[in-house]
């Protein structure tokens, strides 16, 4: 099983760390990485920022034999800022699963229709979104992962957006997120035989801009206060303030540092949006 879910680039430079918090030596957390490694329960491939590391996006906890790889996993597990997919069968975890998709699924067929912020807002808390005050979700923007959703204060997300917080989606105070905007939790192994999911969280930080039409890809983080210009493809980090745009999401310039803006997408002016 090598659906799986990203944690962090070079992990083994932190085994120290992991193995004071776990009580163990190291050289155990190593050799329990590399069972993890050989039983895909962890992933480890070379890109252009070093050793990427993902998880088994599966919570394959109760499935984990070896006792020191399975506490590792949990710890992996829990700093991933998302609701891992149950192992389906006839029990609560898979019950609670299926209810939030049909509640989600509600909510992108008929709710997000409604032109009432508060009717919107409060189905998505109810289905356990995190959602700040004086924020807003205008009509017809499409959220999967409701669970996995936290936004700050003041943060606007217009119309006709794809938001997917499958994988786990934060996004920050003052954040404007234009309409069509697309953010993508995860994609596929194109180079294995098997449909395997690949993916990961999504940070938005504060006064984030995010212009109409952009399609923001898993993994990713965009600093404080950078812009993404329309119908632009975002990969990877945006460092903060800074501004991109075209193909591949070039550097394009940089905002003024002492943003104090207020977005102010639930005004009265747009009480219907």
């Amino acid at each position: 099983m090598r659906h799986r879910i990203y944690h962090s680039h070079d992990l083994r430079s932190r085994f120290a760390e992991y193995a004071a918090r776990l009580g163990i030596s190291e050289l155990a957390l190593a050799a329990a990485w590399e069972w993890m490694l050989a039983q895909e329960v962890a992933f480890e491939e070379t890109d252009g920022q070093g050793t990427r590391v993902s998880i088994c996006s599966i919570n394959i906890e109760s499935r984990i034999e070896n006792s020191v790889a399975r506490r590792f996993y949990v710890l992996l597990r829990d700093e991933i800022p998302t609701t891992f997919v149950p192992l389906y069968g006839i029990n609560w975890p898979t019950f609670k699963d299926r209810w939030l998709r049909a509640w989600e699924q509600c909510y992108n067929i008929l709710i997000n229709k409604i032109p009432s912020h508060h009717v919107r807002l409060l189905w998505l808390r109810l289905g356990g979104a995190k959602i700040g005050k004086g924020s807003a979700v205008w009509r017809n923007t499409e959220i999967l992962g409701v669970e996995n959703l936290v936004i700050g204060d003041d943060t606007c997300i217009a119309w006709h957006c794809q938001i997917d917080a499958r994988a786990g989606l934060r996004i920050g105070s003052h954040v404007a997120i234009a309409s069509y905007v697309k953010v993508v939790a995860g994609s596929h192994d194109l180079e294995a035989p098997e449909f395997w999911s690949i993916s990961g969280p999504i940070y938005i930080d504060d006064y984030v801009w995010i212009a109409t039409g952009a399609l923001i890809g898993y993994g990713v983080r965009l600093g404080t206060g950078s812009v993404v210009t329309a119908n632009t493809l975002v990969s990877k980090n945006v460092a903060p303030y800074k501004i991109v745009g075209g193909s591949g999401g070039k550097a394009m310039g940089e905002r003024p540092h002492n943003l104090t803006y207020k977005v102010g997408g639930r005004g009265i002016l747009t009480l219907f949006y």
